[in-house]
């Protein structure tokens, strides 16, 4: 009896000290493998590891182009909360589609359309904030917060449970963008509005995916595949800059920007 309760403790004191070395020089490793398995790596993903280290900019002939771009309304719905009335203008040649965000969570979709096309999506001020509202510890207090935390993880850096829900959630914003060969993120200011473009000009195509928030914290996101190869950067933000709401609610804590 003796013998087995001296190899209990044994065991037990052995136990104790993995757990710390893990704790204390397995961590990093252990998220690392955990992301890797589940989603993939640097190599499979590229842009788990690209932030953002541009600024995209609307240039004068940027602002002639936005003259030739074709107008396009879309009314209010009510859904479980209200998608309000906007406005776009997007270039001759592709189809708009404005969507909703109706679960609970921002679903990663791939949209399968062989046409130049524009998807839109709206969500409401302060919706990832309330829903993931543990993350006001760490000072993100609103919408623009929570997508610039996103756009800004990176796998490489891993260094504990909130950098690990961060690069899942920049997988999970992320729709396809082919390739990803030469994918990077940009930052951009237009207007009343301000976000990030994942693009990706690629072979034969190329991909833009803004994560754009409004001045009253409203979340935006413009999916474009030019399939035909007429955009670049700078006309993206032109387009982005032409989007116009009206009947979005204002958010509810007045801490958003």
């Amino acid at each position: 009896m003796k013998k087995k309760a001296v190899k209990y403790l044994y065991i037990t004191v052995v136990l104790f000290f993995l757990v710390l070395f893990v704790a204390k020089f397995g961590k990093q490793a252990i998220l690392k493998a955990y992301i890797e398995a589940g989603i993939g790596n640097c190599v499979k993903i590229p842009i788990l590891c690209i932030v953002p280290e541009e600024e995209a900019i609307i240039s004068e002939t940027d602002k002639d182009y936005i003259s030739g771009l074709l107008p396009y309304s879309f009314p209010a719905r009510q859904l479980p909360y209200v998608l309000p009335k906007m406005k776009v203008s997007v270039p001759k040649g592709f189809t708009i589609i404005r969507g909703a965000v109706t679960k609970v969570y921002y679903k990663k979709r791939k949209y399968n359309s062989e046409t130049p096309t524009v998807y839109l999506l709206y969500q409401k001020p302060e919706f990832f904030i309330n829903l993931f509202p543990q993350l006001k510890k760490l000072g993100i207090k609103n919408n623009y917060d929570f997508v610039s935390r996103t756009m800004n993880a990176r796998f490489t850096s891993i260094d504990g449970i909130t950098d690990t829900f961060f690069v899942i959630m920049k997988s999970i914003f992320t729709p396809d963008i082919g390739d990803q060969r030469n994918v990077k993120i940009a930052r951009f200011h237009a207007a009343d509005k301000k976000g990030f473009i994942t693009y990706n000009l690629g072979i034969t195509e190329n991909y833009f995916d803004c994560d754009v928030i409004g001045d009253n914290d409203a979340f935006y996101k413009l999916y474009i595949k030019d399939m035909d190869q007429k955009l670049d950067l700078g006309k993206v933000v032109a387009i982005v800059s032409t989007l116009k709401v009206s009947g979005a609610p204002a958010p509810v804590s007045g801490e958003s920007k």
